[in-house]
């Protein structure tokens, strides 16, 4: 059975380019990068050329990007981050209802902790008013944090919005994206989303799991307390051997990205959307702004039975990157759609390799089932 794979928005395959970069790395280039003989120096020199050509497709300094793990890493470092530089200058912090998990559950501890945090909701279609943005930043507000693009919905949040009423509010306010889901895929610059940390990882873009970076605003790197204690890598501040067969792969990853990629993919995505809503049965629930996410719905089933059913026919797509034991995820769960809706809601994502015969293929799918009321094949 052949897989159509349908979930970039979970993960990305790596492509030849990465896998390549990580296999010399692993090789031929396997040096500790703080050791000094030749060896060691030749690593260290890969890693900050790998760090550089990352920092150019963000748009920053080479020395404003830090390597962690993974997407989940930077967002808790950020936001740890901010809230300790700011903790004297406030107590409110914004974000939305709809960011992942790893911004959510940060935010959910500093709450019981005593900050007050406040949940913007979206739209039916997953979007933030930048209105609701503007009317929620208060002069205490120390901390926004706002994702660049939905991961379920496709959605692009108002983050510049969200930086021009730091501004005007006059608020001591530092401003964090996870950018997760946009680097590449949504055209921006550092200037134009007035961020001060920026979340980005390798395994949405073709690159490895275990790699991400956070991008920190220069003139607030002296001022950021150590992510951990240990050898002093990355500046001090996330210390720890650096992966750098990883960060190769990152680099080769963002480097095979050709110019067009994205366009290509919101291809494939528009005539997904305009193919599969005109399925009787399939509820169009968000187009999506981003050029790889759709997110549809089939209220008759359940989300999560349906993307299990179609896994038994090689087809992998998601009910969304939260959903569990049959419920709608916290996305879902925000927007104020039919409660059947939410609970038949389903992800479809795209990614360079994806093509209009496997949007076919899914339609035929989704077809059988809702011509037929049943998930039997």
């Amino acid at each position: 059975m052949s897989v159509i794979y349908l979930d970039h928005a979970a993960t990305t395959p790596v492509c030849p380019a990465a896998a390549q970069a990580a296999l010399e790395a692993m090789t031929e280039g396997f040096g500790n990068p703080s050791s000094q003989y030749p060896l060691g120096k030749a690593a260290a020199k890969r890693r900050e050329e790998d760090r550089g050509l990352i920092a150019t497709a963000l748009g920053c300094e080479p020395g404003e990007l830090f390597f962690t793990s993974c997407g989940t890493e930077g967002d808790n470092w950020a936001i740890a981050a901010a809230v300790e530089l700011n903790r004297k200058k406030g107590n409110h912090i914004v974000t939305t209802a709809i960011e992942h998990d790893a911004v959510l559950q940060p935010m959910k501890k500093l709450k019981k902790e005593g900050f007050e945090v406040t949940f913007l909701k979206p739209d039916a279609e997953g979007s933030i008013a930048p209105e609701a943005v503007k009317a929620a930043i208060r002069p205490d507000t120390i901390l926004v944090s706002m994702m660049l693009v939905n991961n379920e919905v496709g959605s692009i949040l108002p983050v510049r919005a969200a930086a021009d009423a730091i501004k005007a509010s006059n608020s001591p306010a530092l401003l964090h994206t996870d950018a997760v889901q946009g680097f590449l895929k949504v055209p921006f610059t550092l200037r134009d989303l007035g961020a001060d940390l920026v979340t980005i990882c390798a395994h949405k873009v073709r690159g490895p799991k275990g790699i991400g970076t956070l991008y920190i605003r220069k003139d607030l790197i002296p001022r950021i307390k150590p992510l951990l204690l240990g050898g002093g890598q990355e500046g001090g501040l996330r210390p720890g051997t650096e992966p750098t067969a990883q960060i190769a792969a990152f680099a080769a990853a963002v480097k095979a990205w050709e110019p067009g990629t994205a366009d290509r993919i919101r291809a494939v995505k528009d005539y997904a959307a305009n193919t599969l809503s005109a399925i009787d049965g399939v509820t169009l629930i968000s187009p999506g702004d981003a050029p790889h996410i759709l997110a549809i719905s089939l209220p008759d089933f359940s989300g999560q039975t349906v993307v299990e059913a179609l896994g038994g026919q090689g087809v992998c797509l998601s009910s969304g990157s939260a959903c569990h034991r049959g419920k709608p995820s916290h996305v879902f769960e925000a927007m104020p759609l039919p409660q059947k809706v939410k609970y038949g809601a389903l992800r479809v994502s795209f990614g360079p390799e994806s093509t209009r015969d496997e949007v076919d293929a899914l339609a035929r799918l989704l077809s059988h089932i809702c011509k037929n009321k049943t998930l039997l094949f």
